[in-house]
């Protein structure tokens, strides 16, 4: 499998998919990716539409087109036909909710497992895992299943962040984490900070960007792992 699975698209500041720019055009240079099949189902407060047309401009710098999976009349069939598979972030579980219903998600797994290299960030690699039980994001919408693509053996905590903001009284990110562990004895979880990816290549699994990602092992502290360390054990599941 090809998988570029990014943590956030934007850092605070940046034009849009501005930070992993060098990441993606490596990404599709690599795979010698013309053209993309974008899922847009995790915008709720922006058109599909407007959304497609955002990210058309970014993989225009690198002569790339993107059409979107939402103006197909057979969303299955464009899948199979697609060159590359794009899932943008948003709100997972309306993501999760459309790609049940237009049944892609199977359809989607089936081709990436094909060799399809697949480009998810936020909500979009959340759907990479096992399921989207590490999400962010609030429940706005019931999807059939929590179920995903399972293209990868852990769950990912996408835009992870080390400590509450200040004045705040909830649990910490690494105390959800812990929840979902204690109920998921078996499942290890990737706190993947902003502005970091992983990106498998075959059987290469690498840690990209300028930060560590933090691996969260049921009974056990913490671990943090820089981009120069061997993580590939995380494929084995």
């Amino acid at each position: 499998m090809q998988l570029l699975l990014l943590s956030n698209s934007t850092n605070q500041g940046e034009e849009y998919l501005g930070w992993p720019q060098e990441i993606l055009s490596h990404f599709i240079a690599k795979n010698n990716i013309k053209s993309c099949l974008f899922v847009p189902y995790a915008g709720v407060t922006t058109a599909w539409d407007d959304y497609t047309s955002k990210v058309r401009a970014v993989f225009a710098l690198w002569d790339c087109s993107v059409e979107s999976v939402h103006t197909s009349e057979n969303p299955v069939l464009a899948v199979s036909q697609a060159e590359c598979i794009v899932v943008g972030g948003g709100n997972t579980f309306r993501l999760v909710q459309m790609m049940h219903e237009t049944g892609i998600m199977a359809a989607i797994r089936a081709k990436v497992l094909s060799g399809t290299p697949f480009i998810g960030w936020s909500a979009g690699s959340n759907v990479a895992c096992p399921t989207l039980c590490t999400t962010n994001d609030m429940p706005i919408i019931q999807p059939e299943s929590f179920k995903t693509l399972n293209l990868i053996p852990f769950q990912i905590n996408p835009h992870y962040l080390d400590a509450n903001p200040e004045g705040h009284g909830g649990e910490t990110r690494e105390q959800r984490i812990n929840e979902f562990q204690a109920l998921n004895t078996k499942v290890v979880v990737v706190g993947l900070r902003e502005a970091t990816a992983l990106q498998l290549d075959g059987e290469n699994l690498q840690l990209l960007g300028s930060r560590p990602m933090r691996l969260f092992v049921n009974g056990k502290e913490p671990v943090e792992y820089k981009k120069e360390d061997d993580i590939n054990f995380l494929m084995k599941g």
